[in-house]
């Protein structure tokens, strides 16, 4: 007899990363051209010279250090393997059967709807409005009594688009109270808008908001795979209750902590990818394409049933782009010389920006 599996498991998603192609420019997963800062390379280096030992379960002194850059205390503050493995420990301490609900926009981060279903939820979709953007008003109406947790990407991913102040604060005030909202601000340091409210200072008053961040993007630790939450201390302690033991390895706490000292310089280089993102989208534009304003450090073009083919296209110029079928693709703006390679592979698209 086989052994006994959950009987959905193969209808689960499944997770599509960026392709990595040898000899291709990959512009595929939002990553930061650039490698961690020297200090950052030593520490994790010595760090991995106690590889022998189990990390710090409590991650402690990354906790520590968080808490005092966000002016919160320490219980406000919870560490995960990626901000993507704190999505699904929201989804497990809301939800407990089938029928409960997790809202969220669509198209955006693609792994929210994944761990809904690995939680054993059920996935709400909302679609974006005619802007590429989170529609509040249609996502408030779809909360029902089943509503227990709502994904909103702030900056959106794939989109790059952003809910500013007014529009962010009324659809909070929509959520009902017992319904746990995550605001996704994994590109926040790239945010130059200033209508987009840092979603830490929204905490105060709302015990049923969670700010997510990563270290993956500006702090170029990707590979490392670390992230937090900052909430009331009541959701931190239910999200390390189900935190997976020693979910944050050693290197990638010396590395984050590491990280934290050479703020200025990664915030310098998160400043030249917005002047590349201007520069980008703009020559997209002149070159006829539909192409949202962004606040993350990738452009969206919204291709439709082109997509695929673009993506297509843009590989046979040794540049990996990521696309999402029937809607758009996604590109990470990296530093120039890659992007004059995307940017002429763009122009070289046959009927460029026709089906935009």
């Amino acid at each position: 007899m086989d052994p006994t599996i959950r009987a959905d498991l193969d209808a689960l998603p499944a997770y599509i990363p960026g392709r990595t192609i040898p000899g291709a420019i990959k512009l595929a997963s939002n990553e930061v051209a650039l490698p961690p800062p020297r200090p950052v390379l030593d520490a994790i280096a010595e760090a991995a010279a106690a590889g022998n030992r189990y990390p710090d379960m409590a991650v402690t002194s990354l906790t520590a250090r968080l808490a005092e850059r966000h002016g919160v205390s320490a219980d406000q503050v919870a560490t995960g393997c990626g901000s993507v493995s704190l999505c699904q420990q929201l989804v497990q301490i809301t939800c407990g059967s089938p029928d409960d609900e997790v809202l969220m926009a669509w198209r955006s981060f693609e792994a929210y709807p994944i761990v809904t279903r690995v939680g054993n939820a059920r996935p709400v979709q909302v679609p974006l409005d005619a802007a590429f953007r989170h529609d509040p008003a249609a996502m408030a109406a779809a909360i029902t009594p089943n509503t227990r947790l709502v994904f909103v990407c702030n900056p959106n991913n794939p989109t790059g688009t952003v809910l500013r102040r007014d529009e962010l604060l009324a659809f909070l005030d929509e959520v009902p109270a017992h319904v746990v909202v995550a605001l996704d601000e994994a590109y926040r340091e790239f945010v130059t808008d200033p209508e987009v409210p840092d979603g830490l200072t929204l905490l105060a008053d709302r015990p049923n908001l969670v700010v997510l961040r990563t270290f993956s993007k500006a702090y170029r630790l990707a590979g490392l795979r670390v992230g937090y939450a900052v909430a009331s201390p009541t959701l931190v302690a239910a999200l390390r209750r189900v935190a997976p033991a020693f979910g944050v390895n050693s290197l990638a706490q010396a590395a984050a902590c590491a990280a934290l000292d050479c703020l200025p310089e990664l915030l310098d280089s998160c400043s030249a990818v917005v002047a590349e993102r201007a520069r980008v989208r703009a020559e997209l534009v002149a070159a006829g394409y539909q192409v949202p304003e962004t606040e993350a450090n990738f452009v969206w073009l919204p291709l439709r049933e082109r997509a695929a083919e673009f993506a297509a296209h843009c590989e046979q110029q040794k540049v990996i782009v990521r696309p999402f079928a029937g809607d758009g693709v996604r590109v990470t703006v990296a530093d120039a010389g890659e992007n004059d390679a995307f940017l002429a592979a763009a122009r070289s698209f046959p009927g460029q920006g026709a089906s935009s």
